[in-house]
């Protein structure tokens, strides 16, 4: 449930711009970036924070715990 929520959120806050791009400024591979937008891995921590940061996003809502 989570997993799907998660990717469903990344891929707003994402919005136009490239998964690339934003894997690169965040730190994260592009392909590990990829794989958490299509359900196929699930993320760890470390990520999650990192992402949660590079968006100012609360982890509640980045994960679907908390609605906006």
């Amino acid at each position: 449930m989570y997993k799907e929520k998660f990717a469903q959120r990344l891929k707003e806050l994402i919005g136009d711009e490239s998964v690339n791009s934003v894997a690169k400024k965040i730190g994260i591979p592009q392909q590990t970036m990829s794989r958490y937008l299509l359900c196929q891995r699930e993320i760890g921590i470390e990520n999650l924070c990192k992402i949660a940061e590079y968006f100012n996003e609360d982890l509640d809502i980045l994960t679907g715990r908390k609605d906006y």
